[in-house]
């Protein structure tokens, strides 16, 4: 295959990392934009929704597009309300406190991810993709499941931005960001806000997750890669910036597909991980991230 062709083939695997890491991450970056709490479960999220997608499809004997579709409903569902029960039980009754959380969402990854071991088991069992078309470009063919992966993707980054910029839910999650003390004083029920973020931030974790696994299979030790990559994304696009999130997600998801195809993942990891101590040390609030006063 000729280098330009070769090429393509790299960009379009980019993409498709890219799609899935930009909602990953978006979870992330949302909790700890508006909640200021660094979840390391998040991870764990992820790994769940592939999870619950393998035993839900695994329940339809019909066309694999029934169980696919039905498991990007429930999964995302039952993901969202395990992250807020983890929100009612734990978080609030530490307050929110910054260093607390970080040990509370270590001991929820290691909970989590032991119990699926026990339930689970250590196979990694494939999800039936919902369709096998193959689109024919004129130098090679290529999986029309990962292009629909790509405007999945979009299409929730989409949704997301109307949420959070059109609607009265966007407006108060925006408020809760801004000023905490603030906005409870307007009466806006502040614990309410941090338990439906904290849901939906594990529920675009679990959406990812089922996007890929056709693809990737289900594991219970899937949501490591997911969080390291995350957290380099959030780092790079500053910390609680979704715009920032978007960006370094594309940055790393094509850097880390084509680095990969033309030399190694290994290489594709490194460089991803000096970007982010760069960043630290010439412009550690991000690439648009605000600056601390």
């Amino acid at each position: 295959m000729a280098f330009g062709p070769f090429l393509l083939l790299a960009t379009l695997e980019g993409l498709l990392q890219a799609a899935v890491l930009t909602l990953t991450a978006l979870g992330l970056s949302l909790v700890f934009g508006v909640m200021r709490v660094v979840n390391v479960a998040h991870g764990e999220f992820y790994m769940l929704g592939a999870v619950f997608a393998w035993w839900v499809a695994s329940m339809f004997g019909m066309h694999p597009a029934v169980g696919f579709f039905v498991a990007l409903i429930v999964s995302p569902i039952i993901v969202g309300a395990i992250a807020f029960a983890s929100e009612r039980l734990i978080l609030k009754r530490l307050n929110y406190d910054p260093e607390s959380t970080i040990v509370a969402t270590i001991g929820m990854l290691y909970i989590i991810q032991q119990t699926t071991l026990l339930t689970y088991g250590p196979d990694a069992r494939p999800v039936p993709a919902p369709f096998y078309y193959r689109i024919q470009l004129p130098w090679f063919g290529y999986s029309g499941y990962n292009l629909f992966v790509i405007v999945a993707a979009i299409v929730m980054l989409v949704a997301v931005w109307f949420v959070l910029s059109r609607t009265r839910l966007g407006l108060i999650m925006r408020a809760t960001q801004f000023d905490r003390e603030t906005a409870q004083a307007f009466g806006i029920p502040i614990e309410r806000v941090y338990a439906f973020v904290f849901a939906a931030g594990a529920m675009l974790a679990a959406i990812a997750a089922v996007l890929i696994v056709p693809i990737r299979q289900a594991h219970y030790l899937m949501g490591l890669d997911p969080l390291l990559l995350s957290f380099i994304v959030v780092i790079l696009g500053g910390l609680g910036s979704l715009r920032g999130t978007v960006v370094a997600a594309l940055l790393i998801g094509l850097s880390d597909g084509i680095i990969s195809v033309f030399f190694s993942p290994t290489l594709a990891k490194m460089i991803s991980t000096l970007l982010v101590a760069l960043v630290l040390v010439f412009k550690p609030e991000g690439l648009f991230g605000a600056k601390a006063r």
